[in-house]
């Protein structure tokens, strides 16, 4: 009995004393924590998934996104064509297709008013803009589509323009166009260039010198984005607003902008040698519609909140891992060098102490900001820990030391996320300093303890 009395001892001894055990747990319990990580992980997408709801819903009932095509001119003309009837004898007919011809050039002032619209904790940037659109029709080449002169139908000619959402016309657009004066209508038939479109006939038989001005003003409700579609020769486009933080967006980047505390303008000028269409084509309805030539044709103003909170927060939880193994490891290496015990329930503690904390961070970031939801989650959380350490160690100044180590690397995480292109190579440093510090203080452990 004595000599079993002794083994056990010894084995009770050495489940308490083992550093390698220790460790061992340690990782165990890391890995463990990796099942909240995600579950907060899954928190944030949810909220962020959320965010992009409401903005959806709130730019649905206003007007969502706008994109502005157009105009183009559409003359029908007649041409004649063999077919086989009923009996599959071969006869013949005069059938109506349509010719298009995009603009010589187009000229686009946009003038945007933006204000947000709040729903519960989220914002929305929608605006009100007066958008003017000028320019000219020059001569189609009638032999380069093999058409005469005496085929086409200049009287029922109309020109064409869309916007994404028809809902978001304030008034109902006036067209001039060689001379006349017409209102735009929707097209409901299936031979029109554009989805949501609008169309006003023009009569060009009395057109001499081929060359047709025209011009139109869109009064206009919009959200988030406000975009154009390079269909001129030469497009021409001036935009400005009192948005302070606009982002420039699509094929083209402005040749000039100005950006500052009272809002933007920006100007861009495009010939036609990159455009995805041509100047002048017949029977396909659906060129202008293609998706592929429409990104490929596109450029505009985006208009998003400035601080997107769920991005910055899905980032720093993306180094918890990282925060929690460092962590551990600074408390392992104070209570073997000072030699006072922490229990392993004591880490399990403090580990539930830093998985709340992103909880924390996204909750405040919500109504605060993120900045100082960092500020509010970060103190309290080093606070919380620091005392707790304290009070398990006896020592004010090794638990304020562990308070700082704590500090440095939320800091650390901080600065990582703010500086977005020199992440990695300030990231790579202050991780190989880290290592060479718990290099420098692993010295003094006797690996060899049982």
């Amino acid at each position: 009995m004595t000599e079993y009395a002794t083994e056990k001892r010894s084995f009770m001894t050495w489940l308490q004393e083992s550093v390698t055990l220790k460790l061992c747990f340690i990782g165990l319990l890391i890995l463990i924590l990796l099942i909240p990580s995600s579950l907060v992980q899954n928190l944030i997408n949810e909220r962020a998934t959320r965010q992009d709801e409401i903005i959806k819903d709130v730019s649905d009932k206003w007007s969502s996104d706008q994109l502005i095509q157009g105009p183009v001119l559409m003359i029908p003309y007649k041409k004649h064509v063999k077919y086989l009837d009923n009996n599959n004898n071969e006869a013949e007919k005069d059938v109506i297709d349509n010719l298009y011809v995009l603009p010589d050039n187009l000229h686009i002032k946009a003038d945007l008013k933006t204000q947000i619209l709040h729903r519960g904790i989220f914002d929305v940037v929608v605006y009100n803009s007066i958008i003017k659109i000028s320019g000219n029709f020059g001569k189609t080449n009638l032999n380069a589509l093999n058409l005469l002169p005496a085929q086409l139908l200049p009287d029922k000619a109309k020109l064409m323009f869309s916007i994404s959402d028809l809902k978001g016309l304030k008034t109902n657009p006036i067209v001039k166009a060689a001379g006349q004066q017409a209102q735009a209508e929707p097209t409901f038939n299936e031979h029109t260039a554009f989805k949501n479109g609008l169309q006003a006939s023009v009569d060009l038989s009395a057109t001499k010198d081929n060359n047709i001005p025209f011009d139109y003003v869109l009064d206009l409700k919009g959200s988030q984005e406000l975009s154009f579609l390079h269909l001129g020769k030469t497009t021409d486009v001036e935009a400005k607003g009192n948005w302070a933080n606009p982002s420039f967006d699509g094929r083209y980047l402005p040749d000039t902008r100005t950006v500052d505390n009272t809002g933007f303008s920006a100007r861009w000028k495009m010939l036609y040698y990159n455009r995805p269409y041509p100047q002048q084509w017949v029977g396909d309805d659906t060129l202008l519609s293609n998706v592929k030539k429409q990104q490929d044709a596109t450029f505009g103003i985006k208009l998003r909140v400035p601080v997107d909170q769920y991005q910055k927060t899905t980032r720093t939880s993306k180094y918890s891992l990282l925060i929690i193994t460092l962590t551990f490891i600074s408390l392992f290496l104070t209570e073997v060098i000072r030699r006072q015990k922490v229990h392993v329930f004591n880490y399990i503690l403090i580990g539930a102490a830093m998985i709340i904390y992103y909880s924390l961070l996204l909750s405040f970031s919500e109504q605060i900001g993120f900045n100082y939801a960092y500020l509010v989650a970060s103190v309290s959380t080093v606070t919380l820990i620091t005392i707790f350490i304290a009070s398990l160690i006896k020592n004010r100044n090794a638990a304020l030391l562990f308070g700082f180590i704590l500090s440095v690397f939320y800091t650390f995480i901080f600065v990582i996320i703010q500086l977005e292109d020199l992440a990695l190579i300030f990231g790579s440093i202050a991780l190989f300093v880290i290592v060479a510090a718990l290099m420098y203080f692993s010295r003094k452990i006797n690996w060899d303890k049982h």
